[in-house]
């Protein structure tokens, strides 16, 4: 639903999301029916609801690509885990004690964290979905905020807590039924993709049953590849063997992805997700934001899993930026070579939060980039910190000094959802309460978990 009134952001500094386009200054938006309607100097719109954003950044709202938003009550309970202990306490441990009123409450969280940091678009990667209640309580949680979102439905327990590979088919009549009840049309702000393991984690014949379903609903899917040990398997040639890889995939880490791997992936028009952190932290590999872009694959970026990391797009950036700039330099110094520059700039960084996770959602043609005609989702990062002071190099402040504290206004399909620094219309002491509860009750049936950053999951060896 959109204001029906006009909407004015007035005195920015404008980034408009593709990295070629220099910043705009002293300019204002004009947002009207949910689009942007002008960008430019002093426009006149008599009536209009004015923001302020004078020696701010007004940019697109960022898209995460990748986010397990059901973690969200029980946030940083893996920060100091392998990969290995979070399967065992996420996957086999406390996942199957969540109840559909505990997802929903951890998708609300979740979601509303993210567009409480700028983030507009979140694809909400969904593989805790044990019972038919549990997969619409995560999707009332997404519409309840009113932010835009992508669905991807995933399996639960049997598909992610049993023996991999999986013989177990994603839950066709689930996914059957949510694109007949809930996602009929793909016009809404809470669109429909399909989560599938890939054939890192199921057998042949199971991946293949499961693309086929996606095909037959004609969802775009998300899949894991590449991702430590799992995926070096070679999930890419596998996929083009069978004849499965298409634009409509996004491939979530690529991590462990040969080039060759990369190389067919950009050669198909498939789209890739990066989640820096979770892949520094847990094992995954270094991150293959420069190796994507050397085959000709431009990145989007994914939080991936709040119960290990931060679910801010500006702490991404930062460590994707710093991780690349790492690899490349140490390449140079390597070969004993001069620096000169740098290959990877803020601009792109930016646009890999924004305009690339458009497109790596399927939504590239209505939002991520501030453009007359898309979709009014736009950001405004305050520059009146004295870390932002003063504005010098916009896309520098956005990446390396901006965090969420300073997303002063949020703008989703032309409704303001943030105002201020305040969320509108959230309750958010309530939402704080009933996500402690939900935590408390999830805890309370595993005793050996805890808070405290002492528990470590026991991992199975074979």
């Amino acid at each position: 639903m959109t204001d029906s009134r006009d909407i004015l952001i007035t005195g920015g500094t404008v980034i408009t999301g593709v990295a070629t386009d220099p910043a705009l200054t002293d300019v204002d938006v004009l947002i009207r029916d949910g689009k942007i309607a002008q960008i430019g100097p002093r426009i006149d719109a008599p009536g209009a609801d004015v923001i302020d954003a004078s020696g701010s950044v007004v940019m697109p709202g960022f898209v995460d690509t990748h986010r397990h938003t059901w973690q969200a009550i029980v946030r940083n309970i893996a920060s100091d885990w392998s990969l290995d202990e979070y399967m065992a306490g996420l996957h086999v441990g406390l996942s199957k004690h969540f109840r559909p009123e505990d997802t929903y409450v951890s998708n609300y969280l979740g979601a509303l964290e993210a567009l409480d940091s700028g983030i507009t678009t979140l694809v909400d990667w969904s593989h805790n979905l044990r019972t038919t209640d549990h997969a619409d309580a995560a999707v009332k949680a997404l519409e309840d905020t009113g932010m835009r979102a992508v669905f991807a439905h995933g399996g639960g327990a049997a598909q992610w807590g049993g023996v991999m590979p999986s013989p177990v088919e994603h839950p066709r009549d689930d996914a059957t039924r949510l694109r007949t009840e809930h996602f009929a049309s793909n016009d809404g702000l809470v669109t429909m993709a399909l989560a599938l393991r890939g054939p890192q984690f199921t057998t042949r014949e199971v991946n293949r049953a499961d693309f086929q379903l996606a095909k037959d609903l004609d969802l775009r899917v998300t899949v894991h590849v590449g991702d430590g040990h799992w995926g070096k398997m070679r999930p890419i040639i596998m996929l083009q063997e069978d004849g499965l890889l298409a634009d409509t995939i996004t491939y979530v880490h690529c991590t462990t992805l040969s080039d060759e791997e990369l190389r067919i992936i950009g050669d198909t028009g498939g789209s890739a997700s990066v989640a820096p952190d979770v892949e520094a932290q847990m094992g995954h590999g270094y991150p293959a934001t420069g190796r994507l872009l050397a085959a000709g694959v431009r990145p989007s970026f994914s939080i991936d899993v709040c119960s290990s990391n931060g679910g801010d797009m500006f702490g991404t950036m930062r460590t994707a930026i710093g991780l690349q700039r790492a690899a490349d330099n140490k390449e140079l110094v390597d070969a004993g070579a001069v620096i000169e520059r740098l290959s990877l700039n803020c601009a792109d960084v930016i646009q890999f939060a924004t305009l690339d996770g458009a497109n790596a959602a399927g939504l590239g043609a209505q939002t991520g980039s501030l453009e007359v005609g898309k979709a009014a989702d736009v950001i405004v990062v305050s520059g009146n910190s004295l870390a932002m002071s003063p504005l010098n190099n916009p896309f520098g402040g956005v990446v390396y000094n901006a965090h969420p504290g300073l997303v002063t206004d949020v703008v989703v399909d032309g409704v303001v959802k943030k105002r201020g620094g305040q969320l509108v219309g959230v309750d958010v002491k309530k939402l704080r309460d009933d996500a402690s509860n939900a935590r408390d009750y999830i805890l309370s049936q595993m005793p050996e978990a805890s808070v405290d950053g002492a528990w470590h999951p026991e991992v199975a060896h074979a």
